[in-house]
């Protein structure tokens, strides 16, 4: 197999990944959400809805493309920040879900939020279409960080 489908695959397993562990913790069905204090900032509920399958199709977009586009230093490197923020998103889900820890989930968002930095910042040397299409995931998990901190002062 060659490095770039590794990589590509690599990519798309991460998304893959993200998607599961995802839907295995986040439960905003339950009577323990629905208490909750909501910071005033939260957006509706169906935005939640619209945003996360656009989010991963564009990471697996964005994962292909570097996999196929960048050296291979810059793929690893890319493959290296989105494996680490994929770990600090699902450990958000994990640490607010299900132990309720507020403190450790809005830090391991907040780092979930810093690790897309370079990713953008190698996509945009990839390609400036591609790099605006993932912009909104940047600005979703700076949000969902803020919500997160939110989350952990009003409960």
């Amino acid at each position: 197999m060659s490095f770039r489908t590794a990589t590509s695959v690599i990519g798309v397993l991460l998304v893959l990944v993200y998607v599961v562990g995802s839907g295995l913790w986040v439960n905003t069905g339950d009577s323990w959400y629905g208490n909750l204090n909501r910071p005033s900032w939260q957006p509706p509920s169906f935005i939640f809805g619209l945003i996360w399958p656009y989010n991963f199709i564009v990471l697996g977009i964005a994962a292909y493309a570097v996999s196929q586009r960048a050296s291979k230093p810059i793929a690893m490197t890319y493959m290296l920040f989105f494996a680490l923020s994929v770990f600090t998103a699902l450990l958000w889900a994990y640490q607010f879900y299900r132990p309720h820890n507020f403190t450790v989930a809005a830090i391991a968002l907040t780092s979930t939020a810093v690790l897309t930095v370079p990713m953008s910042v190698i996509l945009f040397t990839i390609s400036l279409p591609l790099a605006l299409a993932v912009v909104p995931y940047q600005v979703w998990v700076a949000v969902a960080a803020s919500l997160s901190w939110g989350y952990r002062a009003l409960n």
